[in-house]
């Protein structure tokens, strides 16, 4: 694309992260590109790397994590800030990807969350009431204390929409710090035992459920299996898990 040999819809293009749809025409020296095969990555995002193609200040950023697999372009789908960690998916598969990331669709994403202080039954209530925050409003779909040890407390939060650093600017509100924030699902699918900064290939029941949780009537591209998609992290040994449906039952506000 750099060299000027990718056209998309007729027209030069030269940003590898130029979104597409399942319409997109895209040609390659004058002539139509073949289809991609379409892959689905679960990966462990560690603290301190960006979520992004690439950064203008030379930041380390998620893609430092697959120089070695082999696999072709794809894109993050949704975002983790840099302080933040856990689950995120990556995929070629933008009609996918676009449902997924829909506001309208509220694909539920599920955080376990550290912060200095512990709530009460006040202040979990406020957060699922929300808060105005720079004209946005702010709020959890189901939130629980599932620990506290006198000066901290692990929360477990349900968002079913994500604006920028939703958690961090709603807890702020209310007076708390965020000292660790953590997604462990997007929708069905479960962060599980991933090793940080590993990633694995999901399986095709796996895209399904989350089609399915986003509202796709259509089902996905059949997940690739080929040996070069098939690669995976060394310590990515062990799968995730999907839940029967996208309900959260543990994390209802109290």
């Amino acid at each position: 694309m750099r060299a000027g040999r990718v056209q998309v819809n007729g027209r030069l293009a030269r940003d590898p992260g130029q979104p597409c749809t399942a319409h997109t025409r895209i040609d390659l020296d004058g002539h139509p590109a073949l289809p991609t095969e379409r892959i689905y990555l679960a990966l462990n995002k560690p603290r301190g790397l960006l979520t992004t193609v690439r950064d203008e200040q030379g930041r380390d950023t998620i893609y430092t994590l697959l120089v070695d697999a082999d696999l072709p372009w794809l894109a993050p789908i949704g975002r983790l800030d840099k302080a933040s960690e856990g689950l995120l998916l990556l995929s070629n598969d933008s009609v996918w990807a676009a449902a997924l990331t829909d506001p309208a669709r509220h694909v539920p994403k599920t955080y376990r969350v550290q912060i200095r202080g512990v709530p009460d039954e006040t202040a979990l209530m406020r957060m699922h009431a929300g808060i105005n925050d720079r004209g946005e409003h702010l709020a959890v779909r189901e939130v629980a204390l599932l620990q506290s040890g006198g000066r901290t407390a692990w929360l477990e939060c349900v968002l079913d929409e994500g604006r920028n650093r939703h958690l961090r600017r709603l807890l702020a509100g209310l007076g708390f710090e965020v000292l660790r924030l953590l997604r462990v699902a997007i929708g069905p699918l479960l962060l599980g035992d991933l090793a940080r900064g590993a990633w694995r290939v999901l399986d095709a029941r796996e895209v399904a459920a989350l089609a399915a949780a986003a509202g796709l009537t259509a089902s996905p591209a059949r997940a690739a299996s080929s040996p070069s998609a098939g690669r995976r992290s060394p310590a990515a040994a062990t799968p995730a898990r999907v839940l029967p449906n996208s309900g959260r039952g543990s994390a209802r506000a109290r």
